[in-house]
């Protein structure tokens, strides 16, 4: 029998970092090293840590959104440890009294096939260390960006039993961040960083460190458990509780119990205790939360009538949610059908092709909606669309010129010249002689690869169904025989 629990840190997105005024950078990969920290995130003597309200709220918000119970009074403690990056010596957390408890997350029918309670064990709140960075070999170096960034750390009980429910419970983990607006929920940035406490037929925990991506968390688990299920068939039962780290292939041991570091938990004497009148501030907070990430995809699934996959990517953001809105309200007057696989295929994979993250102003609405209107009125093939798309994106000047005109201006306008046609059909039949002995001899979904030459051949400016029906023609095949 397999259990596991999560540890997870997410980075809260306050202005303020936790216990200082420097700006908080979630987002570390713009940020040059050292250029937004203070002397408190560098521990400089005589400096003092102040709680600044703005992440203690963030840190309620999510709480409530998890449905815990909030703590009256909760307070800080110093865990003591020594490394290049946490110069303070030690890092304050919430040991002793955390500001939540006792909370759950719902894996419903849109998580798992079998809907399942995960119940959470507390969230405590505390600062983010320096990062150390490996750049040449016998030289490290120290960047404070990180140093004080606030974080809240949530600690599940053991419920999990199986990598659908841990991946399953991951993803709505982050969405509800996203959701709450208080994370940008991004492994591979570090803003959640996840653990994994893991035992086979109850045995000894073993933890699993230095995971940054889903797919990561998924194959240590899967090594993991059958490392331990292997020495327990050989009749070596796992009784020493250690701590492993991953290296992309495999889990090494990191160090056991008897190696672990005595952290020496003290209460932090420089921060007064966090006293809330609960049954005050409690209902205050819950009116400014969103609705659920069950409600809000239950919601667009019903309206929007769209797959769960791409409810699920619209709410991975915000922003791209709000723009799908305006874009299908506005396709809607225009008589355009729902536009949702022109933003989750085309849009979103154009701005991946060109290394680009989706903001709103990479393509104003009412553009898109001009585009998709002029290949609805058949001004253009879909493919010659998709070009355009990927023009308008990597060229924004030329969003202030009229569809119209940059077809024109491109040569992208569809065309139904007939002669033309005849020549790139035959052209292509020409140079593929194989391919047409295959069609002729009984191979009709052959058809497929000369209905794709002769679009490259036209540069897009026939209607793919067109050339269908054309080469069909030429070689007297009877129609849909190319479904078979």
């Amino acid at each position: 029998m397999l259990k596991i629990g999560l540890e997870i840190h997410a980075q809260l997105k306050s202005s303020r970092k936790l216990f200082s005024l420097s700006k908080n950078t979630t987002s570390l990969l713009d940020v040059h090293p050292n250029t937004t920290t203070s002397f408190f995130d560098v521990s400089l003597p005589g400096t003092q840590p102040k709680l600044n309200k703005e992440p203690l709220l963030l840190a309620l918000k999510t709480a409530l959104a998890l449905n815990c119970s909030i703590s009256e009074v909760s307070t800080f403690d110093r865990k003591h440890y020594f490394y290049g990056d946490q110069p303070l010596g030690y890092q304050i957390t919430q040991h002793y009294q955390p500001i939540a408890r006792n909370g759950y997350l719902n894996l419903t029918k849109y998580d798992l096939p079998k809907e399942k309670t995960i119940r959470i064990e507390q969230i405590q709140i505390e600062q983010d260390t320096g990062r150390t960075l490996y750049k040449e070999k016998g030289r490290s170096y120290v960047d404070f960006n990180r140093s004080n960034i606030p974080l809240i750390e949530m600690v599940t009980k053991p419920d999990f039993s199986s990598v659908e429910e841990v991946r399953a419970f991951i993803k709505k983990f982050q969405q509800t961040l996203v959701n709450l607006g208080v994370c940008t929920g991004e492994l591979e940035t570090g803003a959640i960083r996840v653990d994994v406490n893991l035992s086979v037929d109850n045995n000894s925990r073993i933890e699993i460190k230095n995971l940054p991506t889903t797919s990561a968390i998924v194959a240590a688990i899967r090594y993991e458990y059958k490392r331990q299920c292997r020495l327990i068939e050989k009749g070596e039962p796992i009784t020493e509780v250690e701590t492993r780290g991953w290296d992309g292939k495999k889990t090494q041991k990191l160090r056991s119990k008897e190696d672990a570091i005595d952290y020496r938990y003290m209460p932090d004497p420089e921060l007064p205790a966090i006293r809330l009148k609960v049954k005050d501030i409690v209902p205050k907070i819950r009116a400014t939360l969103p609705p659920s990430v069950d409600e809000q995809l239950q919601e667009v699934l019903q309206k929007y009538d769209i797959k769960l996959r791409d409810a699920n990517i619209l709410l991975a953001d915000n922003e791209l949610m709000d723009y799908y809105k305006e874009l299908y309200n506005k396709c809607v007057q225009s008589g355009v059908p729902n536009p949702i696989n022109w933003l989750t295929h085309e849009l979103l994979g154009s701005l991946s092709k060109s290394n680009m993250a989706f903001e709103k102003s990479v393509l104003e609405v009412d553009k898109f909606v001009e585009l998709l209107v002029a290949l609805q009125d058949g001004l253009m093939t879909k493919t010659n669309g998709k070009l355009l798309l990927m023009h308008l994106i990597n060229n924004p000047q030329d969003q202030k010129v009229p569809i119209p005109q940059l077809l024109d201006e491109f040569d992208l306008t569809k065309t139904d010249e007939t002669e033309l046609l005849d020549q790139v059909t035959d052209k292509v039949m020409f140079e593929n002689p194989s391919v047409v002995e295959q069609i002729m001899g009984g191979k009709p979904k052959k058809l497929n690869y000369l209905i794709g030459l002769c679009m490259r051949a036209s540069e897009g400016k026939f209607d793919p169904k067109l050339i269908e029906d054309k080469l069909k023609e030429k070689l007297s095949i009877l129609p849909n025989t190319t479904k078979t």
